[in-house]
């Protein structure tokens, strides 16, 4: 069929640059959509320490590297915003520009990191500002960081980094948490972390890194606490409200996907943070991207008897 691309990727993200990759070494032909700028989350990273063979690597240097390997494989970039896509034996995705045609589609959006919203939070992010305590948790050894956030992530969070860190406060606006109980019980036996409970960061400050936060309590009173680190789990926002017409999504928003990549639509497949998942990292974004191209590519194969 003329003018029908067999793999279409939306994100260039981690996730969806490794599909790239996996989808042309394969001989198929690939066209990788991205509204902004590539290299999603990562690129705020400003050091990776855990991806394997990188002792060092900074996000944006990843991020151009994988770039730069899909360029010299010959894929196909754009810079177009999807809108809309259509399922059918022939998909259909439609760009703020264009519509295009394909074989399969590869939904590599990632998710957003819910933000405070407030002065200096940008200008502060790798600086001292965190959203991964997994990625970042080691950069503070034996010093002072923060949590912000009251669900099972920001639990564990805690409880993670009162391995590593000399102190942890737990910041939550309510004075209960909605995490699991078995987390709540497990975080009350944590000697090196302090609950400070009915309580909103207003205030971010620092220069080059933070410095300090300020605190208001639901009574008024504002305190200003001094910390090394600050990681925030207040939550992620997955960029699927353009699909959820035809893909199935849970109550959170994310692509409802096992580990095959699988959507509930054939030929279209989810790959990196966008999907249900329980652990969001560098190393199974890519993990998925390569999932999701191959599953795409044996889709493409068993439909060759239709001329798909």
């Amino acid at each position: 069929m003329n003018n029908v691309y067999d793999v279409i990727i939306i994100g260039a993200g981690p996730a969806g640059m490794t599909a790239a990759i996996y989808a042309k070494r394969a001989k198929k032909n690939v066209l990788v959509f991205e509204k902004a700028n590539y290299g999603g989350q990562i690129i705020t990273t400003n050091d990776v320490e855990n991806f394997p063979t990188y002792k060092h690597i900074s996000g944006f240097e990843f991020a151009q590297n994988l770039y730069n390997q899909i360029i010299e494989l010959g894929v196909e970039v754009k810079f177009e915003k999807v809108i809309d896509i259509k399922d059918g034996e022939v998909k259909e995705v439609i760009t703020s520009d264009n519509a295009y045609k394909t074989k399969t589609i590869i939904l590599a959006t990632g998710a957003d990191n819910r933000k405070l919203g407030i002065e200096n939070e940008d200008k502060l992010t790798g600086k001292g500002i965190s959203y991964c305590a997994t990625c970042d948790g080691n950069f503070y050894k034996d010093k002072i960081v923060a949590v912000n956030g009251g669900g099972n992530t920001a639990l564990e969070d805690a409880i993670y980094l009162s391995e590593i860190a000399k102190k942890v406060y737990l910041i939550h606006r309510r004075d209960s948490f909605r995490a699991d109980e078995i987390l709540v019980n497990e975080l009350k036996t944590k000697s090196n972390i302090e609950l400070i409970l009915n309580s909103n960061i207003i205030s971010l400050n620092g220069n080059d890194k933070l410095e300090s936060i300020d605190i208001k309590n639901n009574d008024g009173n504002i305190s200003n606490l001094k910390i090394d680190g600050l990681f925030l789990a207040i939550g992620r926002n997955p960029e699927n409200q353009n699909f959820a017409k035809i893909i199935n999504l849970d109550e959170k928003g994310y692509i409802i996907a096992s580990e095959d990549c699988h959507t509930n639509k054939e030929g279209i497949f989810v790959a990196g943070d966008n999907r249900v998942k329980d652990l969001r990292q560098l190393v199974t974004a890519t993990s998925d991207g390569a999932i999701a191209a191959t599953e795409a590519i044996k889709y493409i194969n068993s439909k060759k008897s239709t001329n798909l």
